[in-house]
């Protein structure tokens, strides 16, 4: 007799995720699961409803209806910072939360944002050798050591992103979700960004959106395509690249094949 196969909890999930403005559905009956340690990339083409989507699982937007489930608990009306406070954080820009700062700075303001003692930012590192030491050994996994006392906003591009990154590890996250965090950065700078981006411990769940079809390919394990707001397919790199309605829809290879 076969014992059926057990299947792990997924670390986070959507159950008929919806999301409308009016009469624009941005997001239509999504129901997707992303397992513990996976490396997941959401895709689809301008507009299909990607960030929306991610602004749901984080809290930004409250969905119309649908849930979000974290594990077995259902957080849908969990409020952002508390989502953030269960392990689910995604990656702001830079220059908008820490103008002025050093990257060290930064990471250490995070830090003390996460335990809760943010107001003694302005106390000098040697006063918080913890935090320092924290912050700078996240900035040495992400191979932003050398740049510590750099301004963030003097930092090419890339490495900018890589602060975001470093940003955003500093609350100790469960589930890191990156919106486009290759956009605007060379095709050589971009590859090794993702590089670092795969090196991160396998106890952290990644869901990125990303355009660059090299990189999805090469770095994601699992893929989603979203069209019009809603899941088209999901499967594996060579799944989604076999596929004739994702190349029809996104890879812009219908009837020119």
């Amino acid at each position: 007799m076969n014992t059926p196969a057990m299947h792990p909890t997924p670390m986070l999930s959507t159950r008929g995720l919806s999301k409308r403005w009016g009469g624009f559905h941005a997001n239509s009956d999504i129901s997707l699961s992303f397992a513990p340690g996976a490396r997941h990339a959401l895709i689809g083409p301008n507009g299909a409803g990607k960030t929306t989507f991610i602004n749901l699982l984080t809290g930004a937007f409250a969905p119309t209806s649908g849930q979000v489930l974290l594990g077995d608990e259902d957080i849908t009306r969990l409020p952002a910072h508390r989502r953030v406070k269960r392990g689910i954080t995604r990656t702001f820009q830079i220059n908008t939360l820490f103008p002025g700062l050093t990257v060290l700075e930064s990471v250490m303001l995070a830090i003390f944002e996460r335990t809760g003692v943010a107001w003694q930012w302005h106390r000098t590192v040697a006063a918080h050798k913890e935090a320092c030491d924290e912050a700078m050994a996240l900035l040495c996994r992400l191979q932003l050591g050398a740049d510590a006392l750099a301004q963030t906003h003097a930092l090419p591009y890339g490495k900018q992103r890589l602060v975001e990154i470093a940003l955003a590890l500093a609350t100790q996250p469960r589930i890191l979700l990156l919106d486009e965090p290759a956009a605007g950065i060379p095709a050589g700078e971009s590859a090794e960004l993702f590089e670092v981006i795969a090196s991160l411990p396998r106890d952290i769940t990644i869901l990125f959106i990303e355009h660059d079809m090299n990189l999805v390919f090469r770095f994601a394990e699992r893929i989603s395509v979203l069209v019009a707001g809603r899941v088209l397919t999901e499967g594996s790199p060579q799944e989604i690249a076999a596929d004739p309605r994702v190349r029809e829809v996104y890879l812009g290879e219908a009837e020119h094949a």
